[in-house]
């Protein structure tokens, strides 16, 4: 092994060509096949049912998986959370960006948009006819156009107005503000992505496709024409996209999965993770410590995996579970006792986009061999 690449001032967990068993640890591991199949697949599904999808990117963050996802999968763009990530995200040249949240701040609103001035195409949510007014304020003062969509509460409880005649009001309002265009609504229900039961999350979308279409034909019979239709996850796309009413999917964690939306289950009663999507991104870990025979200890902790949708899943090693986790450190039950010292473990983060921001690299594989290496282009920027 040349141990050259790590030499001090080089961060970097791999260097392409290195097999999997040299990758510095802990790090984010990308099996490559894995997912551009689930790219392709939710690519096709999205074409199948006449509808754009674009990707969540507050998910993964990387500017090299979100251009892989509008080559391989046909995405429109992407969706983010911050302005950060969007101008991240313009910087690498993916130039279709909304931002699926309310931008308030004035610092903020005027990165926004000089975004536009960029040459991209910047939409963002709003929920309140104050910021319609500080948004077009500084649209005009650099002479773009700022694209709004109008967020709706359609269960979630977070964001959003709640009734038709508040869409329509500030629709209207966006529409009548120089520097702004109303583009459409936003409409997400989070709140029932991860339920497990399928009729439950149908019941939910039910629930918001009925005041969805009710708010865009009340749009529509004052004049104004929704060009997106957005919301749904990884959880209930089918539902949506098959709706009639949604163009616009914003599908995030189907391209990596995690743990906690392999439990979910399908139409057909099949975990997530056992059908309809692959396990994608890995957190990378060796053992450092086994001095119990059935007990291991690893070097991926709470500083390598977010723990708030559970603890990671050991992949591929029966019997071996992750139990525990410290700052730097993860406790492993090894009853068979079958682990040994710098064995490297795939583990199976229980929520994805939170453990993906604790890096800074992707590192590819296919083949067992590192293909890639990708920075975590809006990794930490959240502002």
């Amino acid at each position: 092994m040349d141990f050259s690449a790590f030499e001090v001032g080089y961060d970097i967990p791999a260097l392409p060509g290195m097999v999997e068993a040299e990758v510095q640890t802990p790090c984010l591991l990308l099996d490559l096949d894995a997912l551009e199949r689930n790219i392709v697949k939710m690519g096709e599904a999205a074409r199948a049912l006449g509808v754009r999808h674009r990707v969540h990117g507050k998910m993964h963050k990387s500017v090299d998986v979100a251009l892989l996802q509008m080559r391989l999968g046909g995405a429109c763009g992407v969706c983010c959370q911050k302005v950060s990530e969007a101008e991240a995200f313009v910087r690498g040249g993916v130039m279709d960006v909304l931002v699926s949240n309310q931008v308030t701040d004035l610092v903020k609103i005027d990165r926004l948009a000089r975004l536009v001035l960029r040459g991209a195409r910047v939409i963002v949510c709003v929920d309140d006819v104050g910021n319609v007014a500080d948004l077009a304020a500084t649209a005009r003062r650099h002479g773009v156009v700022v694209e709004c969509l109008v967020e709706m509460d359609v269960g979630a409880g977070r964001c959003g107005v709640r009734g038709t005649a508040a869409v329509v009001g500030l629709a209207q309002a966006i529409a009548a503000a120089e520097g702004l265009r109303f583009s459409g609504v936003q409409a997400y229900q989070g709140a029932m992505q991860h339920l497990t039961l399928f009729a439950d999350r149908k019941a939910a979308i039910e629930v918001a496709v009925d005041q969805v279409h009710a708010a865009v034909s009340a749009l529509r019979g004052v004049g104004l024409e929704c060009n997106i239709i957005g919301g749904a996850g990884t959880g209930s796309w089918p539902l949506e996209g098959g709706s009639g009413v949604y163009n616009e999917l914003q599908c995030g964690s189907y391209a990596f999965m995690d743990a906690d939306y392999g439990r979910v289950l399908d139409q057909d009663g099949r975990r997530f993770d056992q059908g309809m999507w692959e396990n994608a991104l890995f957190v990378l870990t060796s053992v450092m410590s086994h001095v119990r025979t059935d007990w291991a200890v690893c070097d991926a902790g709470l500083k390598a995996l977010a723990v708030d949708s559970g603890l990671p899943l050991v992949s591929g090693k029966q019997g071996v579970e992750y139990r525990n986790c410290s700052d730097e450190h993860g406790e492993i039950s090894d009853p068979g006792g079958i682990l040994r010292i710098n064995d490297k473990l795939r583990l199976v983060p229980g929520h994805c986009d939170p453990t993906c921001n604790l890096h800074d690299w992707y590192v590819g594989v296919r083949g067992g061999a590192v293909e890639v290496v990708w920075p975590i282009s809006a990794r930490g920027k959240g502002y």
